[in-house]
């Protein structure tokens, strides 16, 4: 997903859910700030690096991809971008290595998203918006893993796109290259994905590289063949998945706020969409890179206030003007709480299902000012 929807859905999605617009606000950053609190960010403003949620471009090019790097690698994209679905997923014939990665897909409704919603109940509202990024990521980015791999990440090369719906749906094939630097071109169906490279742990091979930006374009459906699929072909609906994303996000954060003793899986909230359904499908279906805008404007329509631009520099100074013991109190100390818990509760179920490819952590749970591991 984009900022498009880590940053301005989900600000409606908080705010459909009853809170106020200044901790929509709040929700919202710390929602979009998962991708982009890099350890460069937190070398700069002198924070601790196992707080990174991301890898940069370069960070990723300088990156090890020995078993001690895939496992750092690992933790930050399977714990905050690709959250397995199932751990103990089974696959006949298949080797022990290949299982460890196969176990790491990401997708909706797993065990370990009732893990990340529970995690931020009776959290600052920072930990709240880690695990909207974390929920909404698991309906983008399923079917992939955020471990490098060329035997689960990689596609076949014929993606198809289909257009319309209904009487007026049409298909036509999707072609990729590799220009970082040129923008999808969405009229004649050219998208930019990854390069092709065989070695299994290559980085290449991350996530959903192989697929482009298809996943993070919420109006996107198209039909694919994933390398882990046994050559069945899988058909991606965004509008509706993101629509699911949305109303699941909105029901997660009631039960954080306490209107429900319970977070059940596939459950979404649509009563509280009702009223707003067709705008929000609007947005969903429109053809454009980014949807930034609509959201924006459906935003302050909802609330009647103004949402100002996401500003990744906002809390910097707060935080590095603080002293030693009053970093944590601050919103950027808050966020890094969030995100240690995070990375730690992920690490830990994955290590607990016998899986190495994340190595090892210990839980950690904020009592006051104390830490229990």
């Amino acid at each position: 997903m984009q900022e498009d929807f880590h940053y301005y859905a989900t600000y409606c999605a908080a705010f459909l859910a009853g809170y106020s617009h200044e901790e929509s606000l709040d929700i919202a950053y710390s929602a979009q700030f998962v991708d982009l609190c890099s350890r460069s960010f937190l070398s700069k403003i002198h924070g601790p690096s196992d707080a990174a949620t991301t890898q940069l471009s370069l960070e990723l090019m300088d990156a090890r991809t020995d078993i001690l790097g895939l496992q750092d690698i690992t933790r930050i994209w399977a714990s905050f971008h690709f959250l397995p679905k199932d751990l103990y997923a089974e696959k006949k014939g298949r080797t022990r290595r290949y299982m460890y990665k196969y176990r790491l897909i990401c997708g909706p409704n797993g065990s370990l998203v009732k893990d990340t919603v529970t995690l931020a109940k009776d959290k600052p509202v920072q930990s709240v918006g880690i695990a909207m990024h974390v929920l909404a990521d698991t309906w983008a980015h399923s079917n992939f893993a955020g471990t490098p791999s060329l035997v689960i990440n990689n596609t076949d090369y014929d993606f198809t796109e289909i257009l319309g719906t209904g009487e007026n749906k049409s298909e036509r094939a999707i072609k990729f290259r590799h220009s970082t630097s040129v923008p999808d071109d969405l009229e004649n169906g050219i998208f930019t994905n990854s390069i092709t490279q065989t070695n299994e742990n290559s980085i290449m091979n991350l996530g959903h590289g192989r697929a482009g930006h298809l996943p993070d374009y919420c109006f996107m459906r198209y039909k694919y063949v994933p390398a882990w699929g046994d050559y069945t072909v899988i058909t991606k609906d965004n509008p509706s998945d993101y629509r699911k994303a949305f109303c699941q996000m909105i029901y997660a954060m009631k039960f954080i706020r306490g209107e429900s003793e319970k977070f059940e899986l596939e459950t979404y909230d649509y009563d509280a969409i009702e009223n707003c359904s067709s705008r929000i499908q609007e947005i969903l279906e429109k053809r454009q890179l980014i949807a930034s805008d609509d959201w924006k404007i459906f935003g302050e329509e909802l609330s009647g206030e103004s949402i100002a631009d996401f500003e990744l520099e906002k809390y910097t100074k707060e935080y590095i003007d603080a002293s030693k013991d009053s970093k944590k109190d601050t919103f950027l100390g808050k966020f890094i709480d969030g995100a240690i818990a995070q990375k730690s509760m992920v690490t830990n179920r994955i290590y607990k299902s016998k899986n190495v490819l994340a190595g090892f952590s210990k839980e950690i749970f904020r009592i006051g000012d104390a830490e229990i591991g």
